[in-house]
């Protein structure tokens, strides 16, 4: 314990969002890449979109280290985003952020 608080557990998430052209497209560039996500240490993983926006995507995938966040994020970039065919229904520039999650 320290200053009273129990021992905390920090999570890292990879949070990605960017627009896209089409949803059904986008889900099976997503599937591909699943045993990718799960060797990369990838705990768990949401999917939300706007509900104003059917062309945007916003994804949160779970991670125990802020490095296997960081790795990941530099696979998507080199990997995936930059070859078109890896990812058919990006449309724009991805954001993604490696963010920890607080206990407060």
């Amino acid at each position: 314990m320290d200053g009273g608080r129990p021992y905390v557990r920090f999570m890292f998430i990879l949070h990605i969002e960017h627009p896209i052209t089409d949803f059904e497209t986008w889900v099976a560039a997503f599937d591909l890449f699943s045993d990718a996500r799960r060797e990369a240490g990838v705990r768990s993983h949401r999917v939300l979109r706007p509900v104003d926006d059917p062309c945007y995507i916003v994804v949160e995938l779970e991670f125990d280290t802020d490095d296997a966040a960081l790795a990941f994020r530099h696979f998507l970039q080199t990997v995936v985003w930059a070859v078109p065919e890896n990812a058919p229904a990006l449309a724009g520039d991805p954001k993604a952020v490696v963010l920890r999650a607080e206990q407060v």
